[in-house]
């Protein structure tokens, strides 16, 4: 594998903004995508976007239908360097954390999980019942990260945008992809020394 591969899935939850900003950052960063979005993930686009179908699909590498259980993804002798999944809607956590493999997004989560690959979850919901705890719970004991786009503030954002930007470059990070401007506390954000 000459550059990195790492799979990005879009679900039908609330933040599609969030699968867009990884695209991006992947792309900067020179990394493959292999993109598959659900059936939600495209209402949830819709509404939250002006964005059309081929515009997200123009800031993937490759794209994957969401039924194409035979894509090279959904096998683990296709090697990647993990997946992301953002955002994660909590059917597809559900799904992931029971082995139900339904479609492209939660087999290729599954597969990525088998071959020990690391999966981030950018999950959101709230308030969260114990059904979703539970689930993150499995996830993480399989050996998934469950990483929701909790805005940091420390990073003083001026505007939404790089709110999702920040969340989306930390989350791209755990898959050892190192995004250059991301605001880091003590490295490119000043550290506020404790009173005596």
């Amino acid at each position: 594998m000459a550059n990195k591969r790492i799979v990005v899935g879009i679900t039908g939850a609330s933040g599609f903004q969030y699968g867009v900003e990884v695209l991006q950052l992947l792309r900067q960063a020179g990394v493959e995508t292999h993109l598959v979005m659900s059936r939600g993930a495209h209402l949830t686009r819709e509404h939250e976007t002006g964005l059309s179908a081929e515009d997200v699909y123009a800031m993937a590498s490759h794209v994957h239908a969401p039924g194409a259980m035979g894509a090279a993804i959904s096998s683990g002798s296709f090697k990647t360097a993990g997946m992301i999944i953002a955002p994660c809607s909590m059917n597809t956590l559900g799904a992931i954390a029971s082995g139900v493999t339904d479609n492209l997004v939660t087999r290729a989560a599954d597969v990525v999980l088998k071959e020990r690959r690391r999966l981030v979850l950018m999950t959101r919901e709230t308030p969260l019942h114990l059904g979703h705890l539970r689930n993150m719970v499995a996830v993480t004991e399989y050996g998934a990260i469950v990483f929701p786009p909790v805005p940091a503030t420390y990073a003083a954002p001026r505007e939404a945008s790089e709110i999702i930007r920040h969340s989306a470059a930390r989350a791209v990070g755990l898959l050892d992809i190192e995004i250059e401007e991301m605001p880091r506390w003590g490295e490119n954000l000043a550290v506020v020394a404790a009173e005596k």
